[in-house]
């Protein structure tokens, strides 16, 4: 395997025109091995001849659970897992991730979001040196110069440090800039949990955050907050 691309993935709904969708989404960002399944009979057959590199699974099926599925997959093999799932209480989340579950998003979901967490997901598991030794960008905000190199952030007026928490969730901007990161997103980054609970932190945090990037925080210009979603850095450029 050369590359995350190489992977084949078997998805799992029983939802033809969703898993037409996640062929779509796939293919156009240049996954080509993909195979499908409706049920958990037809997922077990194709596990154990295909022997996929990666599965996104939905956990209401036909014959069965995702979550019962995913314990006999995880017994042949500790094969990458991404649920997706209608189900979204805190409690179906936990137990997929407390199954070991590498990810777990909610219908409906963001095509680009979901194809960065399942790039992520694969880049992890298959080639963690990719992570290690990539550099970690300068970029530049307006007049303000941040570098993930040293965690800091340069302006006229001098040079900030930015803290562990602000660097983790700003290296998370930055990595999907352009797009919307879910506060969820955000806290597995920063806090290894979901936002339920962390609300007002993850909001203390993007506050503090904005008073060193931006030239006005209380009218933010770079870090976007997208009501009801999440938040957006815009206007990144590279030195």
């Amino acid at each position: 395997m050369n590359n995350i691309f190489d992977c084949k993935l078997l998805l799992v709904d029983d939802e033809p025109q969703l898993l037409e969708m996640l062929r779509s989404i796939l293919r156009k960002e240049g996954f080509q091995k993909l195979i499908a399944a409706t049920s958990c009979l037809e997922a077990r057959r194709l596990f154990a001849t295909e022997r996929p590199e990666g599965v996104i699974l939905d956990v209401t099926l036909p014959d069965g659970d995702g979550f019962s599925l995913m314990r006999e997959f995880r017994e042949q093999s500790a094969v990458p897992v991404l649920f997706l799932s209608a189900r979204d209480e805190d409690e179906n989340r936990l137990l997929g991730l407390g199954l070991g579950a590498d990810d777990y998003m909610t219908k409906p979901f963001l095509p680009r979001e979901l194809s960065l967490r399942l790039k992520a997901i694969l880049t992890r598991t298959y080639f963690p040196a990719v992570l290690t030794q990539k550099a970690k960008p300068v970029f530049r905000l307006g007049q303000a110069e941040i570098d993930l190199n040293s965690g800091t952030v340069s302006t006229k007026a001098g040079q900030l440090t930015l803290t562990a928490k602000e660097f983790t969730l700003l290296k998370k901007l930055y990595e999907n800039r352009g797009n919307i990161v879910t506060g969820d997103s955000l806290c597995r980054a920063a806090w290894d949990d979901d936002l339920y609970g962390y609300e007002n932190t993850l909001m203390v945090h993007i506050r503090r955050l904005r008073e060193k990037i931006e030239p006005e925080p209380s009218a933010p210009q770079y870090l976007l907050t997208v009501r009801g979603l999440g938040y957006k850095l815009t206007g990144a450029e590279d030195t």
